[in-house]
Protein backbone atom coordinates (compact mmCIF):
# COMPACT_ATOMS: atom_id res chain seq x y z
CA UNK A 1 0.00 0.00 0.00
CA UNK A 2 0.92 3.42 -1.02
CA UNK A 3 2.32 5.83 2.27
CA UNK A 4 -0.53 8.28 2.11
CA UNK A 5 1.73 10.99 3.71
CA UNK A 6 3.26 10.88 0.76
CA UNK A 7 0.50 10.55 -1.81
CA UNK A 8 -0.83 13.82 0.04
CA UNK A 9 2.15 15.78 -0.49
CA UNK A 10 2.06 14.62 -4.10
CA UNK A 11 -1.36 15.63 -4.29
CA UNK A 12 -1.15 19.21 -2.95
CA UNK A 13 2.39 19.70 -5.05
CA UNK A 14 0.27 19.15 -8.05
CA UNK A 15 -2.47 21.19 -7.15
CA UNK A 16 -0.13 23.90 -5.98
CA UNK A 17 2.41 23.19 -9.06
CA UNK A 18 5.29 24.59 -6.64
CA UNK A 19 7.60 23.14 -4.10
CA UNK A 20 8.02 25.56 -1.58
CA UNK A 21 4.20 26.11 -2.08
CA UNK A 22 4.17 22.57 -0.84
CA UNK A 23 6.25 23.10 2.13
CA UNK A 24 4.55 25.83 2.76
CA UNK A 25 0.90 24.41 2.84
CA UNK A 26 1.97 21.27 4.52
CA UNK A 27 4.00 23.19 7.23
CA UNK A 28 7.05 20.90 5.60
CA UNK A 29 10.72 21.86 4.09
CA UNK A 30 11.53 21.71 0.81
CA UNK A 31 13.87 18.85 0.82
CA UNK A 32 11.10 17.13 2.85
CA UNK A 33 8.54 17.66 0.02
CA UNK A 34 11.54 16.66 -2.22
CA UNK A 35 12.00 13.68 -0.16
CA UNK A 36 8.48 12.24 0.22
CA UNK A 37 8.31 12.64 -4.03
CA UNK A 38 11.38 10.21 -4.34
CA UNK A 39 10.22 8.10 -1.87
CA UNK A 40 6.96 8.04 -3.83
CA UNK A 41 8.51 7.21 -6.84
CA UNK A 42 11.01 4.74 -5.63
CA UNK A 43 7.72 3.13 -4.56
CA UNK A 44 5.86 2.97 -7.80
CA UNK A 45 9.01 1.93 -9.57
CA UNK A 46 8.22 5.49 -11.51
CA UNK A 47 9.39 8.41 -12.26
CA UNK A 48 5.77 10.45 -12.02
CA UNK A 49 7.05 14.04 -13.02
CA UNK A 50 9.22 15.51 -15.12
CA UNK A 51 11.64 18.54 -13.18
CA UNK A 52 12.63 21.43 -15.23
CA UNK A 53 14.68 23.79 -12.80
CA UNK A 54 12.02 25.21 -10.61
CA UNK A 55 8.96 23.81 -12.04
CA UNK A 56 8.21 20.38 -13.47
CA UNK A 57 5.62 18.52 -15.33
CA UNK A 58 3.17 15.14 -14.78
CA UNK A 59 4.48 11.74 -16.18
CA UNK A 60 2.19 9.77 -17.46
CA UNK A 61 2.72 7.38 -14.56
CA UNK A 62 2.52 11.01 -12.59
CA UNK A 63 -0.91 11.48 -13.69
CA UNK A 64 -2.13 8.06 -12.96
CA UNK A 65 -1.26 8.48 -9.82
CA UNK A 66 -2.48 11.33 -8.95
CA UNK A 67 -6.24 10.40 -10.37
CA UNK A 68 -5.81 7.24 -7.60
CA UNK A 69 -4.95 9.95 -4.80
CA UNK A 70 -7.80 11.98 -5.65
CA UNK A 71 -10.39 8.86 -5.77
CA UNK A 72 -8.78 7.78 -2.08
CA UNK A 73 -9.77 11.01 -0.63
CA UNK A 74 -13.23 11.14 -2.77
CA UNK A 75 -13.66 7.45 -0.92
CA UNK A 76 -12.50 8.60 2.28
CA UNK A 77 -15.27 11.57 2.28
CA UNK A 78 -18.17 9.35 1.28
CA UNK A 79 -17.40 6.92 4.02
CA UNK A 80 -17.51 9.81 6.08
CA UNK A 81 -20.63 10.47 4.95
CA UNK A 82 -22.36 7.04 5.07
CA UNK A 83 -20.86 6.62 9.14
CA UNK A 84 -22.52 9.71 10.03
CA UNK A 85 -25.90 9.04 8.04
CA UNK A 86 -28.06 6.83 9.51
CA UNK A 87 -31.81 6.69 7.27
CA UNK A 88 -34.73 4.41 8.86
CA UNK A 89 -35.74 3.50 5.27
CA UNK A 90 -32.44 2.44 3.50
CA UNK A 91 -30.08 -0.60 4.28
CA UNK A 92 -30.86 -4.10 4.58
CA UNK A 93 -32.79 -5.83 7.67
CA UNK A 94 -31.61 -9.67 8.04
CA UNK A 95 -34.42 -11.28 10.46
CA UNK A 96 -35.18 -14.94 11.94
CA UNK A 97 -38.39 -16.50 12.91
CA UNK A 98 -40.18 -19.68 13.25
CA UNK A 99 -42.18 -20.85 9.89
CA UNK A 100 -45.81 -20.23 10.91
CA UNK A 101 -44.86 -16.54 12.14
CA UNK A 102 -42.90 -16.00 9.32
CA UNK A 103 -45.81 -16.72 7.04
CA UNK A 104 -47.70 -14.13 9.41
CA UNK A 105 -45.55 -11.70 9.37
CA UNK A 106 -44.12 -11.72 5.70
CA UNK A 107 -46.63 -9.74 4.21
CA UNK A 108 -46.54 -7.07 6.90
CA UNK A 109 -43.20 -6.51 6.27
CA UNK A 110 -43.59 -6.56 2.43
CA UNK A 111 -45.79 -3.64 2.67
CA UNK A 112 -43.30 -1.11 4.52
CA UNK A 113 -40.51 -2.42 1.59
CA UNK A 114 -43.31 -1.30 -0.80
CA UNK A 115 -43.43 2.32 1.45
CA UNK A 116 -39.58 2.22 1.17
CA UNK A 117 -38.43 0.71 -1.71
CA UNK A 118 -34.22 0.80 -0.81
CA UNK A 119 -34.90 -0.87 2.83
CA UNK A 120 -34.70 -4.05 1.72
CA UNK A 121 -36.36 -6.97 4.50
CA UNK A 122 -35.03 -10.52 4.34
CA UNK A 123 -36.67 -12.95 6.54
CA UNK A 124 -35.66 -16.50 7.58
CA UNK A 125 -37.50 -19.32 8.57
CA UNK A 126 -35.38 -21.05 11.08
CA UNK A 127 -35.73 -23.15 14.27
CA UNK A 128 -34.45 -21.56 17.65
CA UNK A 129 -31.12 -22.93 17.85
CA UNK A 130 -30.47 -22.20 14.04
CA UNK A 131 -31.78 -18.20 14.70
CA UNK A 132 -29.30 -18.08 17.73
CA UNK A 133 -26.21 -19.19 16.43
CA UNK A 134 -26.97 -16.68 13.62
CA UNK A 135 -27.36 -13.76 15.42
CA UNK A 136 -24.21 -14.72 17.36
CA UNK A 137 -22.21 -15.62 14.43
CA UNK A 138 -23.57 -11.73 12.71
CA UNK A 139 -25.46 -14.04 9.58
CA UNK A 140 -28.79 -12.50 11.33
CA UNK A 141 -29.62 -9.42 13.16
CA UNK A 142 -32.40 -9.74 14.66
CA UNK A 143 -34.22 -12.91 15.47
CA UNK A 144 -38.03 -13.63 17.20
CA UNK A 145 -37.41 -17.00 19.20
CA UNK A 146 -39.61 -18.69 22.18
CA UNK A 147 -36.94 -19.80 24.68
CA UNK A 148 -35.25 -17.37 26.72
CA UNK A 149 -31.41 -17.46 25.35
CA UNK A 150 -28.20 -17.26 26.91
CA UNK A 151 -28.72 -13.29 28.69
CA UNK A 152 -25.16 -12.90 28.60
CA UNK A 153 -24.78 -13.45 24.82
CA UNK A 154 -28.02 -11.62 23.38
CA UNK A 155 -30.39 -8.79 24.46
CA UNK A 156 -33.86 -10.07 25.44
CA UNK A 157 -36.97 -8.63 25.15
CA UNK A 158 -40.84 -10.10 25.62
CA UNK A 159 -42.59 -9.02 22.31
CA UNK A 160 -46.32 -10.95 22.46
CA UNK A 161 -47.79 -14.06 23.26
CA UNK A 162 -50.00 -16.53 20.87
CA UNK A 163 -52.09 -19.32 21.51
CA UNK A 164 -50.78 -22.95 20.19
CA UNK A 165 -53.79 -25.09 18.30
CA UNK A 166 -53.50 -28.85 18.46
CA UNK A 167 -55.08 -29.60 15.24
CA UNK A 168 -57.45 -32.48 13.77
CA UNK A 169 -59.19 -33.62 10.81
CA UNK A 170 -62.44 -32.49 10.65
CA UNK A 171 -63.84 -35.65 10.54
CA UNK A 172 -62.77 -37.16 13.42
CA UNK A 173 -64.19 -37.83 16.71
CA UNK A 174 -63.16 -36.97 20.07
CA UNK A 175 -62.10 -40.15 22.27
CA UNK A 176 -62.51 -40.39 25.38
CA UNK A 177 -58.84 -41.22 25.54
CA UNK A 178 -57.95 -38.28 23.39
CA UNK A 179 -54.08 -39.48 23.72
CA UNK A 180 -54.81 -43.01 21.97
CA UNK A 181 -56.52 -40.68 18.80
CA UNK A 182 -53.10 -39.30 18.49
CA UNK A 183 -51.54 -41.81 18.00
CA UNK A 184 -53.90 -43.68 15.76
CA UNK A 185 -53.63 -40.66 13.90
CA UNK A 186 -49.91 -40.21 13.94
CA UNK A 187 -47.53 -36.88 13.65
CA UNK A 188 -47.66 -34.60 10.51
CA UNK A 189 -44.15 -33.54 11.39
CA UNK A 190 -42.85 -30.20 10.52
CA UNK A 191 -39.93 -27.98 12.09
CA UNK A 192 -41.16 -26.73 14.91
CA UNK A 193 -43.94 -30.00 15.68
CA UNK A 194 -41.81 -31.38 18.34
CA UNK A 195 -41.21 -27.81 20.35
CA UNK A 196 -44.97 -26.81 20.45
CA UNK A 197 -45.92 -30.42 21.11
CA UNK A 198 -44.22 -30.42 24.18
CA UNK A 199 -45.07 -27.35 24.92
CA UNK A 200 -48.67 -28.12 24.14
CA UNK A 201 -48.73 -31.26 26.26
CA UNK A 202 -47.03 -29.20 29.48
CA UNK A 203 -49.56 -26.11 29.55
CA UNK A 204 -52.37 -28.63 28.74
CA UNK A 205 -53.34 -30.35 31.81
CA UNK A 206 -54.84 -33.06 29.45
CA UNK A 207 -54.56 -36.15 31.63
CA UNK A 208 -54.76 -38.12 28.62
CA UNK A 209 -51.57 -36.75 27.26
CA UNK A 210 -49.19 -37.23 30.12
CA UNK A 211 -48.36 -41.05 28.78
CA UNK A 212 -47.37 -39.65 25.49
CA UNK A 213 -43.86 -39.57 24.51
CA UNK A 214 -43.40 -37.49 21.61
CA UNK A 215 -40.45 -39.13 20.29
CA UNK A 216 -42.86 -42.43 20.12
CA UNK A 217 -45.68 -40.86 18.68
CA UNK A 218 -46.02 -41.98 14.95
CA UNK A 219 -45.12 -39.58 12.18
CA UNK A 220 -47.66 -39.64 9.64
CA UNK A 221 -45.96 -37.08 7.45
CA UNK A 222 -43.52 -34.15 7.41
CA UNK A 223 -44.01 -30.94 5.80
CA UNK A 224 -41.40 -27.74 5.84
CA UNK A 225 -43.45 -25.40 4.08
CA UNK A 226 -45.47 -23.87 6.17
CA UNK A 227 -47.97 -23.10 4.24
CA UNK A 228 -48.72 -26.78 3.33
CA UNK A 229 -48.15 -27.94 6.88
CA UNK A 230 -52.26 -28.74 7.23
CA UNK A 231 -53.11 -29.98 4.05
CA UNK A 232 -52.59 -33.76 5.09
CA UNK A 233 -54.30 -32.73 8.30
CA UNK A 234 -57.38 -31.44 6.42
CA UNK A 235 -57.62 -35.01 4.07
CA UNK A 236 -57.45 -37.05 7.39
CA UNK A 237 -53.59 -38.05 7.47
CA UNK A 238 -52.73 -37.16 10.68
CA UNK A 239 -52.88 -34.64 13.50
CA UNK A 240 -50.16 -31.58 14.07
CA UNK A 241 -49.76 -28.37 16.63
CA UNK A 242 -49.55 -25.06 15.15
CA UNK A 243 -49.69 -21.14 16.26
CA UNK A 244 -53.54 -19.89 15.91
CA UNK A 245 -52.58 -17.22 13.36
CA UNK A 246 -51.19 -19.92 11.04
CA UNK A 247 -54.75 -21.75 11.57
CA UNK A 248 -56.72 -18.80 11.12
CA UNK A 249 -55.30 -18.71 7.64
CA UNK A 250 -55.94 -22.18 5.86
CA UNK A 251 -57.88 -21.60 3.28
CA UNK A 252 -60.59 -24.79 3.83
CA UNK A 253 -61.34 -24.38 8.17
CA UNK A 254 -64.38 -26.45 7.66
CA UNK A 255 -61.64 -29.56 7.37
CA UNK A 256 -60.04 -29.06 10.12
CA UNK A 257 -60.99 -29.57 14.23
CA UNK A 258 -58.92 -27.67 16.85
CA UNK A 259 -58.71 -30.00 20.04
CA UNK A 260 -60.46 -27.11 23.31
CA UNK A 261 -57.59 -28.00 26.35
CA UNK A 262 -58.96 -27.54 29.95
CA UNK A 263 -55.78 -25.04 29.52
CA UNK A 264 -55.33 -22.63 26.71
CA UNK A 265 -51.59 -23.10 25.55
CA UNK A 266 -49.82 -20.09 25.41
CA UNK A 267 -46.12 -19.37 24.20
CA UNK A 268 -44.28 -16.06 24.60
CA UNK A 269 -42.11 -14.75 22.11
CA UNK A 270 -39.04 -12.96 22.53
CA UNK A 271 -37.31 -10.26 20.26
CA UNK A 272 -33.55 -10.80 20.33
CA UNK A 273 -29.91 -9.60 19.05
CA UNK A 274 -26.73 -10.36 20.06
CA UNK A 275 -25.68 -8.74 23.45
CA UNK A 276 -24.84 -4.64 23.58
CA UNK A 277 -25.27 -4.57 19.39
CA UNK A 278 -27.09 -1.10 18.58
CA UNK A 279 -28.65 -1.61 15.29
CA UNK A 280 -28.92 1.09 12.73
CA UNK A 281 -32.01 3.20 12.63
CA UNK A 282 -33.75 1.20 9.97
CA UNK A 283 -34.54 -1.49 12.14
CA UNK A 284 -36.66 0.74 14.27
CA UNK A 285 -39.25 0.95 11.90
CA UNK A 286 -39.31 -3.05 11.44
CA UNK A 287 -39.74 -3.32 14.98
CA UNK A 288 -42.66 -0.81 15.41
CA UNK A 289 -44.47 -3.43 12.75
CA UNK A 290 -43.55 -6.13 14.68
CA UNK A 291 -45.03 -4.88 17.92
CA UNK A 292 -47.95 -3.37 15.89
CA UNK A 293 -49.37 -6.92 14.67
CA UNK A 294 -48.10 -8.44 18.56
CA UNK A 295 -50.08 -5.32 20.20
CA UNK A 296 -53.59 -6.49 17.80
CA UNK A 297 -53.37 -10.09 18.90
CA UNK A 298 -53.26 -9.07 22.50
CA UNK A 299 -56.24 -6.35 21.86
Amino acid sequence: MLNPTWLKTFVTLVDTGHFTKTAEKLFMTQPGVSQHINKLEKACGQALIQRDKKSFDLTEQGLLVYQYAEQLVKNEHELLEQLGFDNPFVGHCRLACSGALALILYPKLLEIQVAHSQLIVQLKAAPNHQILHEIQNGITDLGIVTDVPNSSLFDIQEIGREQLCLVLPAKVEIEDDSGDLLTKLGLINHPDAKHYLSLYFEQSHESDFSHLSIEQLPVAGYVNQISQILEPVAKGLGFTVLPKSAVDMFQDPQCLKVFQPQKPVIETLYRVKKRNRVLPARFETVISTLQGHFDNLSC
